[in-house]
């Protein structure tokens, strides 16, 4: 059995890139455990939780609404007028009505994590965190087939919010993302390298820079078989629309919406399985003195922002990522918003954008992983690539504020938006997280993926805030926002270009050395 790599006076079942040892007790990530990673990320894309369910949301918010013009609920939304519903106290517009709730689901999700986001670096918890989110969220997704008629949007706002949290609080951005720095740092050539490092072989920064390919081949991989299970499960889901008439009526329309949300469940649950059972639980960390599973959570993620002051390049990048994931994930729901209206909700409409936008993201992600393996372009050189179109759609956006002719209004420009969306915007999603990994002690780097995602979650609830009320204090623009989001974006790029991941190797290995003697985690550092 190959051995897996850590550091002489290391506690934990990961370790630094360049003190490195055999252990034999550690279990070789197999091919099996692998392509099951693959898998459940199919299952796990969000088309539940990030797709239709929001878009059935503000379905049920438009034909719930009435045009502020006349009296309440005296007329309906129209295509050419504004929707407003009563919510939390006050008239909005039924667009801010989404983006405020956005940012309540955020708030959440962060006070959860910080609850429970440390847990991963413990025995074997993380895997049983997964399973529960998982099956929590499949059941929201089968709940939406009680919720199928405009008069139970205030439901409809409950399994919003919980479908975001499922999704997010244990998907991509946390517990399961998080498993992929320890799959590949067991992966057999990955091990081997480090065997040939210890021979005087091979040199650590070649066997460093090595490996850092492999995290960004496997995070990649799971990208592009992710989308292309996705691309099935739509194919399917046109099946699903003709045979109940969603395009001969409004009502059709609507229940086919739950119906396609309760199906992407059962796909989840489906994929889900294998990774259940195959996943090897590997043994975490023991915890700290004086301290419980109730605690450690919220103990560790302030001693993890504590360090990150002495993890002067981890410390910058979180900023970055704080400001930068704002931009995008306020963005894209900016952007969907606009698009649902456009498409008037058409669930065969945003079905058909679904599958353009998911074989472009195959295309661009798995395209930015070839050029990277081909001129072994570093990660963060393909993140600032990534970055730099990120914001050209907020540019696109913006010159949206004083005119109808662009700015996400035409159904051409939602076709051109997915295509875009797919082959320059997702490879965020996979580097972002590989850039983490390089930039994270690998003892505690469940912990570091949680205080990310906490992170991420804490301007992820502010930047739909934000925007919720520059459109009401607009006068219901809904493009306004974009000058918000495109003037954080150009700032944020200054903390990226600062990042030196070379000197965050070596910041990396000194903190696991104080971890290791109890002077980072122990009870004299609090």
């Amino acid at each position: 059995m190959h051995g897996t790599l850590k550091p002489d006076t290391a506690q934990g079942p990961e370790a630094s890139s360049s003190k490195l040892s055999v252990d034999s007790s550690t279990v070789t990530t197999s091919r099996s455990e692998l392509w099951a990673f693959y898998i459940y990320y199919i299952g796990n894309s969000g088309l539940s939780g990030f797709n239709f369910g929001p878009s059935q949301f503000q379905n049920l918010l438009y034909l719930a609404g009435y045009d502020p013009s006349q009296p309440p609920f005296s007329a309906p939304c129209g295509s050419g007028t504004n929707c407003v519903l009563p919510y939390l106290g006050k008239i909005r517009d039924i667009n801010s009505i989404v983006l405020l709730t956005n940012g309540i689901s955020f708030a959440i999700q962060a006070v959860l994590l910080l609850a429970i986001g440390a847990w991963a670096d413990y025995g074997q918890w993380r895997p049983n965190i997964t399973i529960i989110f998982t099956l929590v969220a499949v059941a929201v997704s089968f709940a939406w087939l009680g919720v199928d008629d405009p008069s139970k949007w205030q439901a409809g706002v409950v399994l919003y919010v919980l479908g975001l949290i499922t999704y997010q609080c244990q998907g991509a951005l946390t517990f399961w993302t998080a498993a992929f720095p320890g799959l590949t740092r067991h992966l057999p050539e990955v091990q081997e390298s480090a065997k040939e490092v210890q021979r005087g072989t091979k040199d650590v920064n070649e066997h460093a820079a090595f490996e850092s390919l492999s995290r960004n081949r496997v995070s990649n991989i799971s990208f592009t078989v992710c989308s292309l299970g996705e691309i099935v499960v739509l194919v399917l889901m046109l099946g699903i629309l003709e045979g109940m008439k969603a395009a001969d009526s409004t009502e059709n329309n609507t229940k086919a919406f739950s119906a396609l949300i309760a199906f992407s469940g059962a796909v989840w649950l489906l994929c889900a399985l294998p990774w259940f059972i195959i996943e090897k639980r590997r043994p975490g960390l023991s915890l700290p003195p004086g301290s419980s599973l109730l605690t450690v959570g919220f103990r560790q993620t302030y001693i993890a922002i504590r360090e990150c002051l002495r993890l002067k390049q981890t410390f910058l990048y979180l900023i970055f990522y704080f400001l930068m994931g704002d931009v995008l994930n306020t963005t894209v729901t900016v952007i969907s918003t606009l698009q649902n209206s456009v498409v008037s909700y058409s669930t065969l409409q945003l079905t058909l954008l679904l599958i353009v936008g998911i074989i472009t993201q195959a295309l661009g992600i798995y395209g930015f992983w070839v050029v990277q393996k081909m001129y072994k372009i570093s990660t963060k050189a393909m993140l600032s690539f990534n970055v730099f179109w990120i914001l050209i759609l907020t540019v696109w956006g913006l010159i949206g504020v004083h005119t109808d002719k662009v700015g996400f209004k035409h159904v051409w420009e939602i076709w051109l938006y997915q295509v875009f969306y797919g082959l320059m915007v997702c490879p965020w999603y996979a580097y972002s997280q590989t850039l983490i990994s390089e930039v994270s002690p690998l003892p505690q780097m469940f912990l570091f993926f949680a205080l990310f995602s906490v992170v991420g979650k804490t301007s992820a609830f502010i930047g739909p805030l934000v925007s919720s009320a520059i459109i009401t204090a607009s006068g219901n623009n809904d493009n306004m926002p974009f000058s918000f989001l495109f003037a954080l974006g150009m700032f944020s790029t200054i903390f990226l270009y600062l990042v030196d991941v070379n000197k965050s190797r070596i910041e990396c290995e000194e903190f696991v050395e104080a971890e290791a003697n109890r002077e980072a985690f122990g009870d004299q550092s609090l």
